[in-house]
């Protein structure tokens, strides 16, 4: 069967394959080349994409470190998140989730004192050994896991999801006594090696408008400097990837945001890669750390919409799609009413049921790595890691992420894509429900944001941006 269909389509290079687009997109007042490179379209990270792709397209890649990196299991954790107000009637809410499909919860504690009796109530019935929690809040991380051991005194899952510089380039608060007390944590959470007490995330870096190449090398600068302050506190970086979760926001670009989870694994071992004394890379000299790459994704709010708010759930099935594709393992998908309300019970519902059908219904939860072998994704990759790494080096050779963003190269740099990235609206560029085919089916009453603070200490804060919010 194998050689009927070779000799009915015999074997064509990529020089013939361009020969007949050429052919077929003829045009007498144009050369066959300048048909051919107007197919050819730019990426905001600054990308040139081929109209089409061959498998001679992976004979420059280094296809064994890009297929190495990427998560060898499948399925991820459909992990809800609920902002806590009241213990006792969230407890409720929190154990029907879970008998709704929801693996894991994520639990913003901002609101809440993190006592004893708070999480009793808010936990009971839960089993943090078999379902993992994270937690975001305010206060030392330290004061949080020595409750939590006290509620639930056996091995944990889940972890904390604070991530201190980013928390700096938001609001200001400084870093060093939170930091410190995160290399605690991670010390006395050693008996439970499934529960992670350092975050380092894009969520800050995303919301002011960075560009994909950003998103990564902003990561990985930060990530280095947490590492660096834990590891002068005593901590072996070996100690501390098992204990990391890298928590992004992916966005609306569908093989950009998948290209960019494969990125980060690779970007993520490069960078364990070059702690070592022996590694090539022009990095301070590092300690051999190995460990696994535990990727929380979450579904943006920067590409949400007020006007026509449906629309936004459209674009969450695109970034848990893209999220889950790209390796995700675990997926937190944002109610569609977030930026503009208190979520309700359906708008709870339909963003946790998204998760549940990409696994009940897609089955993508039973391949490891299902766009693996795409000539395309796998050259958008290799461009977005060799991108992001020089990015990274030139934030290392400002002193690092805290330096660069005291020194307002940060801030720049995302200015840039942000600026863009309203420019091309601006010029012409959809945004559905917003710019074009506009319904505002209801009445959206936008809440009061708190006033972030614009700069600290003379120093310029990141905005938490919609690109929607100048068109609305």
């Amino acid at each position: 069967m194998s050689q009927l269909f070779a000799d009915i389509f015999p074997p064509a290079d990529k020089a013939q394959w361009l020969a007949q687009v050429q052919k077929d997109l003829k045009d007498p007042t144009r050369s066959a080349e300048a048909v051919y490179e107007s197919l050819r379209w730019q990426t905001p990270e600054g990308f040139s994409v081929e109209p089409y792709y061959t498998a001679e397209d992976l004979e420059h890649l280094p296809l064994e470190t890009l297929q190495a990196a990427q998560k060898k299991q499948p399925g991820w954790l459909t992990t809800p998140e609920l902002r806590v107000q009241d213990p006792k009637e969230d407890n409720a809410t929190l154990r029907d989730w879970l008998s709704r499909g929801a693996d894991a919860l994520l639990l913003d504690g901002t609101n809440t004192a993190g006592t004893e009796a708070d999480l009793t109530r808010l936990l009971n019935g839960i089993k943090l050994s078999e379902t993992p929690v994270f937690f975001r809040f305010t206060g030392p991380a330290t004061e949080w896991l020595t409750t939590l051991q006290r509620v639930a005194p056996y091995q944990l899952k889940g972890g904390f999801l604070n991530d201190q510089l980013a928390r700096w380039t938001t609001a200001g608060d400084p870093y060093t006594a939170g930091l410190a007390s995160v290399a605690e944590a991670t010390r006395l959470s050693a008996s439970s090696p499934q529960f992670r007490t350092i975050t380092v995330s894009s969520h800050a870096v995303h919301n002011a408008g960075a560009n994909a190449t950003q998103e990564l090398a902003f990561l990985l600068a930060s990530l280095t400097d947490i590492y660096d302050h834990l590891t002068n506190a005593g901590l072996a970086v070996d100690q501390l990837a098992p204990k990391t979760v890298l928590s992004v926001s992916v966005g609306t670009s569908y093989f950009m945001e998948i290209a960019k989870l494969w990125a980060l694994r690779i970007l993520y071992q490069r960078l364990l890669a070059a702690y070592s004394p022996h590694a090539s890379h022009p990095m301070p000299e590092r300690r051999n750390a190995h460990g696994p790459c535990y990727i929380h994704a979450q579904t943006s709010t920067f590409y949400d919409a007020t006007a026509t708010p449906y629309t936004n759930l459209l674009r969450a099935t695109t970034e848990a799609m893209a999220a889950v594709i790209g390796g995700c393992d675990a997926l937190t998908v944002h109610p569609y009413d977030t930026t503009f309300r208190q979520p309700d019970e359906f708008s709870h519902r339909i963003a946790r049921n998204l998760s549940i059908l990409l696994k009940e219904e897609s089955h993508l939860d039973k391949v490891a790595d299902p766009a693996a072998g795409t000539y395309y994704l796998e050259n958008l990759t290799n461009q977005l890691v060799e991108a992001a790494w020089q990015l990274f080096l030139a934030v290392e050779e400002r002193g690092g992420f805290t330096k660069a963003f005291e020194q307002g190269f940060i801030q720049e740099q995302i200015q840039q894509a942000y600026q863009a990235k309203v420019d091309a609206v601006q010029n012409g560029r959809v945004l559905v429900g917003v710019t074009k085919f506009r319904f505002d089916e209801e009445s959206v009453a936008k809440p009061d944001q708190p006033l972030r603070p614009l700069q600290a200490n003379g120093i310029p804060l990141l905005p938490d941006r919609r690109l929607a919010t100048a068109f609305e």
